[in-house]
């Protein structure tokens, strides 16, 4: 888990390249790699059902209520920072495109990328880790930290 100035300064580097996900998971395995490495796996699980049922009822201010800002967006090349939820709310149909929206609406469990920097949807189209709260880690919370439409 990270802190804040740890997520910051990671997301905009490292999550840029996607890389492949394991083969041959269960979804009990990934349920027990995100437990393992990010701790809170139901945690991750209630955000992913919270994202799909945004996109199912067209609400982008969602995706900025469960977002960590700056926001990294990777798009052709380029990476930007999404200062805050009304920026995201604004520009959201060119960063959450279609093609992000329908990854994330027919991911399957046993197909998401776990690593020790987030959970990836999509290929890598959205990035979600359990930041630290608190200086102890006891307090976290799940958000999206980079999309790469």
């Amino acid at each position: 888990m990270f802190t804040r100035l740890a997520l910051v300064l990671l997301s905009g580097t490292v999550l840029a390249a996607t890389p492949l996900p394991a083969l041959a998971q269960s979804e009990e395995d990934v349920y027990a790699s995100i437990e393992s490495i990010h701790g809170n796996a139901d945690g991750f699980f209630e955000l992913f059902s919270i994202l799909q049922d945004a996109v199912m009822f067209g609400d982008p201010v969602t995706f900025g209520q469960y977002a960590f800002f700056p926001l990294t967006v990777n798009i052709d090349g380029e990476t930007y920072e999404v200062a805050q939820p009304d920026d995201l709310a604004y520009d959201f149909d060119n960063i959450f495109t279609a093609g992000v929206q329908q990854a994330l609406m027919e991911q399957d469990v046993a197909d998401l990328i776990v690593t020790s920097e987030g959970v990836g949807i999509g290929d890598g189209a959205i990035w979600i880790t359990n930041v630290c709260l608190d200086d102890a880690c006891e307090e976290t919370q799940w958000g999206i930290i980079s999309v790469n439409p």
